[in-house]
């Protein structure tokens, strides 16, 4: 039968509708449906951020020799080939749980690791702060008359510390800082190692600078860091010294009440107690709108875990050591979103995470643009949730 008009088109199908069978139609939905959610995947798979790959030389660190100088570039440690390979091990005995797959032995206390692009008028400032609470939180080995890092006494830090500082125990000791240069195109490599010249022969080298050739994003610079630490405990600052440094003491007490029997924990640093407070008032009306627009996308789209934390942007993290292989491997998202996937994958993990009130205050130069920024971060905290739900991304 021919249809010659838009009107019998629409005759046609009405009265196939209607014949049809509730079994057919059931079928046109499904189908409909899967045609849709495949659609819907690609689309997923072509928008969801896929990080690029790491050359040669951002493999690599210098540091202010006990001359002075600068030294050559120095391969960077990684604790996930040796992880790898001691999973690889355990599957074949057919054992790979988190007990029996440990992470390699750390060779000092405390690692800082810093993103920093074009900081080269704040960074000197936060790492000041940063050194000098290190220095009398975590003393080298070196201090005691014995080498820095020293590997000879590794049993488990008590969890009745009382004020998050390194005791006399039987760890490693010691720390390092690891500042992760972001593709900057100003000083901040060289303001960061003359910051380092200065501090002196006993803790010039125990600052590291990466260069990053091309600029990742603040999530790219803190999972390159990450995956190259040294410390038995891994924090991240932000570079504008916002955060209060010696909070990191809380931060430690409290991973270690939450840690589980495999050492594995994460404390996060939380502003959430300062919404009300007078600094935070007095940001524009739009500002306050879109942070709490945010934190209800959050709660709708996040795991229950992950959306019962008060505050995941806070730039003030801490790690145990293994829980690092469950986290930093699998991260995507290299942008602002960085924090919710890290607290998802802790959440997929079971790995205990504790929220620290610390101190904060605003810091003049910040490169966040309040509009396209919270914007980017919605748009990417959508397309993070469907990549995870929809298997783009995976953790293998």
């Amino acid at each position: 039968m021919a249809l010659s008009t838009v009107g019998e088109i629409q005759k046609f199908l009405v009265n196939t509708a209607k014949d049809a069978s509730p079994y057919w139609l059931a079928g046109y939905s499904l189908l409909a449906l899967f045609v849709f959610s495949q659609l819907f995947y690609v689309f997923i798979y072509l928008v969801a951020q896929t990080p690029r790959g790491v050359l040669q030389e951002e493999l690599t660190y210098k540091h202010i020799e006990d001359n002075g100088s600068v030294s050559y570039a120095k391969p960077l440690p990684y604790w996930k080939s040796i992880f790898d390979q001691r999973k690889k091990t355990a599957r074949e005995k057919g054992d790979s749980s988190a007990s029996s797959v440990g992470i390699e032995e750390a060779e000092v206390f405390m690692s800082l690791v810093v993103p920093a692009y074009n900081e080269e008028n704040r960074l000197g400032i936060m790492l000041r702060e940063a050194v000098e609470f290190l220095q009398k939180a975590y003393p080298t080995a070196k201090q005691n008359g014995t080498a820095n890092g020293s590997l000879k006494q590794r049993n488990k830090v008590g969890r009745g510390q009382s004020d998050g500082r390194m005791k006399n125990t039987s760890h490693p000791t010691g720390w390092e800082i690891l500042i992760i240069s972001d593709g900057s195109k100003d000083k901040t490599v060289s303001t960061a190692l003359e910051f380092a010249r200065s501090l002196g022969k006993e803790s010039a080298g125990l600052i590291r600078v990466t260069s990053l050739v091309e600029n990742r994003g603040k999530g790219g610079a803190v999972t390159h860091g990450l995956r190259h630490v040294r410390g038995k405990y891994a924090v991240f600052a932000d570079a504008d010294g916002a955060s209060r440094f010696e909070d990191l003491g809380k931060l430690l007490r409290e991973l270690q009440q939450v840690e589980d029997k495999n050492g594995r924990g994460v404390a996060v640093g939380s502003r959430a107690h300062l919404v009300g407070s007078e600094e935070v008032v007095k940001r524009s009306f739009l500002r306050n709108l879109l942070m709490h627009s945010f934190h209800t996308l959050l709660w709708i789209l996040t795991p229950p875990a992950t959306a019962a934390i008060r505050d995941t942007q806070c730039g003030f993290k801490l790690f145990s050591r293994p829980a690092l292989p469950y986290i930093v491997p699998y991260m995507h998202s290299e942008s602002w979103i960085f924090d919710v996937e890290m607290l998802m994958l802790a959440e997929a993990a079971a790995i205990p995470v504790a929220e620290v009130p610390i101190g904060w205050h605003e810091v003049q130069g910040s490169k966040l643009n309040v509009l396209w920024d919270s914007l980017g971060m919605a748009w990417g905290l959508f397309v993070l949730r469907a990549a995870w739900a929809m298997g783009v991304y995976k953790r293998t």
